[in-house]
């Protein structure tokens, strides 16, 4: 046996997901799958995704609003927000509305999509503490602080004041 074959078969080997990958891209879109997977965990009894409950929580906020304001809030593109709708749209959580700009489609809550929230939100909550509990406030501080420092490096606009994603 050589000795490059033997050292690699003498060290302990760690799985691949027992570190960090050295693409930034790779780690953040694990983390994202987790942290995904801890909120639509909590939601599943509530019968909504993190995706939907951030859209119907924005609807509660803003009203009726057009596709293309609710699409700037959320951060989404208009294409992906309109898939997320034609959703909602379907089990009547969300309505047509009217438009301040008649070029625009308006969207808004419907009592359904009210309930929806009223049912989902405590289960938000307890994600949100779940979080919190594993990361420290200090660490849910610099998640946020990342976020918005790697949407500076994409070019996006986040100073949006009024945008908020669920609670």
């Amino acid at each position: 046996m050589d000795a490059l074959t033997q050292s690699t078969t003498t060290r302990t080997k760690k799985k691949p997901t027992d570190q960090p990958s050295a693409c930034s891209c790779v780690n953040l879109r694990r983390a994202s799958r987790a942290i995904t997977k801890v909120y639509d965990d909590a939601l599943h009894a509530a019968g909504l995704k993190v995706t939907q409950y951030s859209v119907l929580v924005n609807l509660s906020r803003a009203g009726a609003v057009s596709v293309s304001e609710l699409a700037r809030r959320l951060r989404l593109d208009r294409t992906t927000l309109v898939r997320n709708l034609k959703a909602l749209e379907r089990a009547g959580m969300v309505e047509g509305a009217p438009s301040s700009d008649p070029r625009e489609r308006g969207v808004s809550l419907s009592e359904a999509g009210r309930a929806a929230v009223a049912q989902a939100r405590p289960r938000w909550i307890e994600a949100q503490r779940l979080i919190e509990a594993r990361l420290g406030a200090d660490g849910v501080r610099q998640l946020g602080e990342l976020a918005l420092a790697l949407e500076g490096i994409a070019g996006r606009d986040v100073a949006g004041a009024d945008s908020v994603e669920s609670e």
